[in-house]
């Protein structure tokens, strides 16, 4: 039987850490990297201050080649619209290699409604 989009979200979601918007802010505080999944168009439109752009098509063959992502073993904070992107790259991210990646609940869309946001994060 062939799988959906929401089956193959929760797949990821049973193999991947998901953190709060306010673990996120604390993460990004102290040096985490931000990695936004989404669409360019939607990256361009609004994002996390600091945050990298690599939508979740181009992923795999890119994140090797950007010199923020070097060390696998540093902090990530991955998030996209709502959650389900950000799980599938969380997951594609652990299988190749990163240890230290978190998916964030509610994506932009929730951090945008300014979620216990600290002035330090904010644009």
């Amino acid at each position: 039987m062939a799988k959906t989009v929401m089956d193959l979200v929760q797949a990821a979601k049973s193999e991947i850490n998901e953190i709060s918007i306010e673990q996120a802010n604390d993460m990004l505080m102290h040096g985490a990297i931000m990695l936004d999944v989404r669409e360019l168009l939607e990256y361009e439109t609004g994002h996390i201050p600091k945050a990298h752009h690599i939508s979740r098509g181009m992923l795999e063959f890119a994140i090797g080649n950007h010199p923020e992502f070097q060390d696998k073993n540093a902090p990530i904070v991955v998030y996209c619209k709502s959650g389900g992107r950000s799980a599938l790259a969380t997951a594609t991210l652990q299988q190749l290699g990163y240890q230290n990646v978190h998916s964030m609940l509610g994506g932009f869309d929730l951090w945008s409604e300014g979620a216990d946001i600290p002035p330090e994060t904010q644009a």
